[in-house]
């Protein structure tokens, strides 16, 4: 099994991949072990005297004024942590979790928390037998990092509250422990706190989002690649020159990406109707333009996360000269301002995945396909309710943009008075990556459909592979009325299982 070493300089996106969805082991590196003791020297330095430190001999947020007696500070680490574990709605999907998890144990193994090692180890121990505190969907503002979210996940080390076994199976946090001959930790001074204050949740789905848009991206120029053949549109607008004058990156793969899909094709530009176009629509000529804003509103996230990822985010922290100052970098800003971006740039290929599809379906604009691609209009109704519902998928979409980073409410009486709600822009964004995956779905669904009804002419040599791939994974071509969930529900599968794009590539090569 691979196996991610996590040392004090942070860690990358394809090991936050590799433990959250790849069920990767973690080991602590020699040299994290060595600054966790280092840093927790200082902090059991600071313990013994008698001035009020934060985090170490305080309370907290609007509680930091109490000075706490050394024989109640492991009860107040206690404490901390149960009264902050107070989610509520449902539980959040495994994968996050373990992202979750995973993102605090790098900050901890920084030297900058003060935890002790045998805490650390506890953490990748429980991640280590595939143990996963239950996390509830609300309790995050997103400042103070994902307080209630990292909560219940070192409950879970205290062996208190719910975790899921490996089998799926939730139960008490200690049997689970018990099983797997894993000790509660007893936190003491400052480790209640370190394992609470950080950005992981947001981080942990942003870097998720980026690995399964990374995919759609290429999907979508495929889709939008099948939709121009389909519709008999031109191909020259993706010619390199012209997007070497306006040079985003991002445009510029795009363009690449659909010019290598359709070469060869025997449907495009040479085949107009009895009123020729002199220009295709904008949802077909600016494919590459919109996709392209999409892709660079991506690089600048991904440089955000990487930033993030080589960052320890606690409050306090210890400093290598021996100070432990508080600070502000908890802050979910810089992350959540991402997540919102990029569900927006979502909405909008949404969007303009939605308008080729229905204009392959409106027999005025399709250049001489049948009305809904249906077998026998009147009788049949072909695809017309596949696109009310890639429609509703759109309009759902575009609520999800309204950005969660603009909204703030005050907390803590207000000490937390400005918060980021950076989670909250990540569990929007989730459910928007999974709707943009089904709408490029229809639109695949559509597309294939329509290349096959244009009989005489042959499509390209990779599109004809994702058409060929789609039908054998159960996806039905033209023909009369049936039952169309099921057919939808696989093409679905077959675009987020990234194998449009595998069918293609064995075509092209690797897409942008």
């Amino acid at each position: 099994m691979h196996t991610v070493v996590v040392g004090t300089s942070g860690v990358t996106a394809s090991d936050v991949l590799a433990v959250a969805r790849g069920g990767a082991r973690i080991e602590l590196s020699e040299e994290a072990v060595a600054a966790l003791a280092a840093a927790r020297g200082i902090v059991e330095a600071l313990a013994a005297k008698p001035e009020p430190v934060y985090g170490v001999s305080t309370g907290f947020g609007a509680l930091a004024t109490r000075h706490i007696s050394q024989e109640l500070r492991a009860q107040l680490q206690r404490n901390i942590v149960r009264s902050h574990a107070a989610g509520m709605g449902p539980r959040v999907e495994r994968e996050v979790v373990r992202a979750l998890m995973f993102l605090r144990l790098k900050t901890v193994c920084s030297g900058h928390t003060g935890v002790r090692p045998e805490v650390a180890q506890t953490m990748a121990d429980v991640l280590n037998a595939g143990i996963t505190p239950v996390v509830h969907e609300y309790g995050s503002l997103g400042c103070s990092g994902d307080l209630a979210p990292l909560s219940h996940c070192a409950l879970t080390l205290m062996g208190e509250g719910d975790a899921q076994g490996p089998d799926g199976v939730v139960r008490p946090a200690g049997e689970l422990l018990a099983e797997h001959g894993i000790e509660p930790v007893e936190l003491r001074e400052k480790e209640g706190l370190a394992l609470l204050n950080g950005t992981d949740g947001m981080l942990g789905m942003l870097v998720m989002a980026l690995a399964d848009l990374d995919m759609l991206y290429k999907s979508a120029d495929i889709t939008a690649a099948l939709s121009l053949e389909a519709l008999l549109g031109t191909d020259k607008v993706l010619a390199p020159e012209l997007h070497a004058i306006r040079p985003h990156p991002g445009q510029g793969a795009s363009a690449a990406n659909m010019l290598a899909v359709l070469q060869g094709s025997e449907l495009t530009g040479h085949h107009q109707d009895d009123a020729p176009r002199v220009q295709d629509a904008y949802s077909v000529r600016c494919a590459p333009q919109v996709a392209g804003a999409g892709r660079d509103t991506m690089a600048h996230a991904r440089l955000v996360a990487e930033r993030e990822l080589a960052s320890a985010v606690d409050n306090p922290v210890v400093l290598p000269d021996g100070r432990v100052e508080s600070n502000g970098n908890f802050h979910g800003a810089p992350v959540a301002y991402v997540l919102d971006f990029l569900a927006i740039a979502v909405a909008d290929l949404a969007s303009i995945a939605e308008r080729r599809t229905d204009r392959l379906l409106d027999k005025n604009r399709s250049h001489g396909l049948p009305p809904f691609l249906a077998d026998d209009a009147g009788v049949d109704s072909g695809l017309m309710i596949a696109q009310y519902t890639q429609a509703a998928l759109v309009s759902e979409l575009k609520r999800l943009a309204v950005p969660a980073s603009a909204d703030s409410i005050p907390s803590s009486a207000m000490q937390e008075d400005h918060v980021s709600m950076g989670w909250s822009a990540a569990r929007k964004l989730r459910t928007a990556v999974d709707n943009l995956t089904r709408v490029l779905a229809v639109e695949l669904y559509a597309a294939s459909r329509a290349v096959e009804l244009r009989e005489g002419l042959s499509p390209a040599p990779a599109t004809q592979a994702a058409i060929t791939a789609v039908r054998k994974a159960g996806v039905e071509g033209p023909g009369p009325d049936r039952f169309l969930a099921p057919d939808l529900a696989a093409a679905d599968v077959f675009v987020r299982e990234g194998r449009l794009v595998e069918a293609v590539e064995t075509v092209t090569g690797p897409l942008r």
